[in-house]
């Protein structure tokens, strides 16, 4: 299982160490915490079917632990690895660093897919496949003009966006754990 946590590490507010945040999770019982980078990336296993709960369940601990209460976001292995196959980049030599996807927290607005058609003017691509929106920066996020907010008031549901190198490592530090390499 793959947790994504949103806005933490990423100024002086929700400041989570990943450290204290792997023994959060072993606390609430999720087995072999793993982190990726120090934005909130954690990975590991469980018997819990039920994401929403747990969901709920990570964010409320958190909100008691840190005194901050990011979303979280969930996908398991195999929803990862569809997500990286619905990759509407694939086949095309773009650097990875300009692509990002941003994994909802639900299901986006019945119309965001049309509605994000308004963002044809600027040079980014934008894609909504299922519950992931995939971007490419032609000249990098830091220079983009794309209007974020407006793009999160289309899809209706928040979400945490990941780039390309990071969504590839957090399948392959998933798909260690499930084989019990390390």
């Amino acid at each position: 299982m793959i947790s994504m946590l949103r806005g933490v590490n990423l100024g002086p507010h929700n400041r989570i160490k990943m450290d204290a945040l792997r023994a959060l999770y072993k606390s609430l019982g999720l087995e072999e915490p793993r982190t990726y980078v120090q934005s909130g990336n954690v990975i590991f296993r469980t018997n819990e079917k039920d994401l929403v709960k747990l969901a709920s369940k990570i964010q409320k601990a958190i909100e008691k632990m840190f005194g901050c209460c990011p979303a979280v976001v969930l996908r398991t292995r195999g929803e990862l690895k569809k997500v990286i196959a619905a990759n509407p980049f694939a086949g095309r030599e773009l650097p990875s660093g300009k692509i990002l996807v941003t994994f909802l927290a639900g299901d986006p607005a019945q119309e965001a897919k049309s509605a994000l058609a308004a963002f044809d003017k600027y040079p980014e691509e934008v894609h909504l496949k299922g519950r992931e929106l995939y971007t490419y920066f032609p000249n990098g996020a830091g220079q983009s003009k794309l209007p974020w907010s407006q793009v999160e008031k289309h899809l209706g549901i928040t979400g945490t966006a990941r780039n390309w190198n990071s969504v590839t490592q957090l399948l392959a530090i998933a798909e260690e754990l499930e084989t019990g390499r390390r």
